[in-house]
């Protein structure tokens, strides 16, 4: 593993503090952004950064080529930053599409001859490009948040790592090691992580943060002097549980708790499907006022919704037909026709418009050719080239308040009608009408222009391919009457927290150059 190659002399350079984890899930991603804003906050010109982010979930950013892709957690972590998201803060993006094959993101951009390389092999050839974004990083900036993944302690990866001590030992980082405590074993996880880094990496460790504590933190001792004791490093902050900080999770669902403080009057199902993608975009749902959300992997969990009022949601997926096919498999396809034949509102988001329509056809090999649900006489060819792009349009036809199609005829989305929405695009898919059943008079309505959006005849089942609807006040406002916390509002939360657990001028200390 190469030495630090940033010049001991750092004064024009940015101070580079790294959150690293025991395990995934301990809490990295919303440190990490808690820290983005809080220094931001003392005047500091800040950016985030991950090497490598393993995740489904991509925000388009401008890149030399367009724009491109990052991982939604280091977007959120630039805005926190009051920084503009940038592909260098996420250089190597991967996007799984099997147990073993991800697609591969190089610097916003998909790169094929990566994503058929084995993945050893494949650390040696980017991390050139690697290194060059984060330099540059450094040279632009006060403060660079790093942001690791997994644990820097699994070393059997430790040989060919480019995301956690390799990084960390190029800029000189301050290192904070957070657990989860309440899995339980965080001492033991704790420990066993510093004790397998080489005294190198150890030394850049300084300290300790136990995350999603419950109690009373008294109770806590002796063990954090005794850790102290057994490695050198302080226990820095205790942070109780926090579940509504709002902050959408950067991987997986973990919060099968959401459960709105007020009567529910809408259940939304949104289908779990294992190769989900951008479900972070559902993050204001969890805040509005009479709405639960629901994420469902089964027929039962559909079966007590109300057709006059529930929504079922097919979000997005980073393998369509594969998901598809589970989806089939868990007899699902029947609960959301049964939903859909009894008028409930249905909606697909981009890889969910695609399972909406009659067919998937992939001449190309780049998802899998699969019957759809046939909910809407749409086809999906898949191309070779990938849709990457932030856009802006309106529910009815053109862009201005006045619409093509009446509010009647869109039936549950009603008050869509005339809503000018701003979103994001990531798909391969081209979604067209079926041609023959054009020709035979079932028609899909285009509620947007641009191929974006179709509706049944009847009005209820919408598919759109914009990420991010509801994300946009304007949407929320027309659907629910009402607007979810800002995330300016969030990151500002996420401060206050770290600024209050933390012991005083552990926050300053990381960026204070030793004397």
């Amino acid at each position: 593993m190469p030495v630090n190659s940033i010049p001991d002399n750092r004064a024009n350079l940015a101070k580079c503090v790294m959150v690293l984890g025991t395990t995934s899930g301990a809490g990295k991603s919303w440190l990490a952004t808690a820290l983005c804003r809080h220094y931001a906050r003392q005047g500091l010109k800040v950016a985030p950064f991950k090497a490598q982010n393993m995740s489904n979930n991509a925000r388009v950013v401008a890149c030399e080529n367009g724009q491109g892709e990052i991982g939604s957690a280091q977007f959120f972590q630039a805005l926190a930053a009051r920084a503009v998201p940038d592909v260098r803060m996420n250089p190597l993006l991967l996007k799984p599409e099997h147990d073993t094959h991800s697609q591969v993101v190089l610097m916003g951009q998909v790169n094929e001859a990566l994503s058929k390389m084995p993945w050893r092999g494949r650390s040696a050839v980017v991390w050139p490009t690697i290194a060059e974004a984060f330099d540059e990083l450094i040279a632009e900036n006060d403060v660079v948040v790093i942001e690791g993944a997994g644990s820097p302690a699994e070393i059997n990866l430790h040989s060919s790592d480019i995301v956690n001590m390799r990084v960390a030992l190029h800029c000189n980082a301050a290192c904070l090691l957070v657990t989860d405590i309440d899995r339980g074993g965080a001492f033991a996880h704790l420990y066993g992580t510093w004790a397998l880094l080489p005294e190198a990496e150890r030394a850049l460790v300084k300290g300790y943060v136990l995350n999603k504590f419950r109690g009373d933190a008294a109770l806590l001792a002796p063990a954090p002097q005794t850790l102290q004791d057994l490695t050198g490093v302080p226990t820095v902050a205790v942070l109780p549980m926090w579940w509504q900080h709002g902050l959408p999770e950067e991987d997986g669902i973990f919060d099968d708790r959401t459960l709105t403080a007020d009567a529910v009057t809408r259940t939304i199902a949104v289908i779990a499907y294992p190769r989900i993608s951008n479900l972070d975009e559902f993050q204001p749902l969890k805040n509005v006022p009479g709405v639960r959300l629901q994420w469902v992997r089964s027929p039962v969990e559909l079966a007590g919704l109300h057709a006059a009022t529930d929504w079922i949601i097919l979000p997005g997926s980073k393998h369509t037909s594969g998901d598809l096919a589970w989806l089939r498999k868990q007899g699902l396809d029947a609960a959301i026709a049964r939903h859909a034949g009894q008028g409930g509102a249905v909606l697909g988001i981009c890889g969910g418009l695609q399972m909406l329509g009659e067919a998937l056809i992939d001449p190309h090999e780049i998802d899998g050719n699969a019957p759809g649900l046939g909910l809407l006489p749409l086809v999906t060819v898949f191309a070779v080239d990938k849709t990457v792009k932030h856009t802006q349009a309106c529910f009815g036809g053109q862009m201005s308040p006045s619409s093509s199609l009446s509010s009647s005829s869109l039936g549950p989305w009603a008050q869509l009608a005339g809503i000018s929405v701003q979103g994001y695009e990531i798909h391969h898919g081209q979604t067209a009408q079926h041609p023959a059943m054009a020709k035979a008079g079932d028609v899909a309505r285009a509620v947007m222009p641009g191929d974006l959006a179709w509706l049944t005849l009847r009005g209820n089942v919408l598919g759109v391919y914009l990420h991010g609807l509801f994300e946009d006040a304007n949407v929320l406002r027309a659907l629910f009457g009402a607007t979810a916390p800002t995330l300016d509002s969030v990151f500002d939360g996420l401060a206050d927290y770290i600024e209050q657990h933390f012991e005083p001028g552990v926050l300053q200390g990381l960026i204070t150059p030793n004397k």
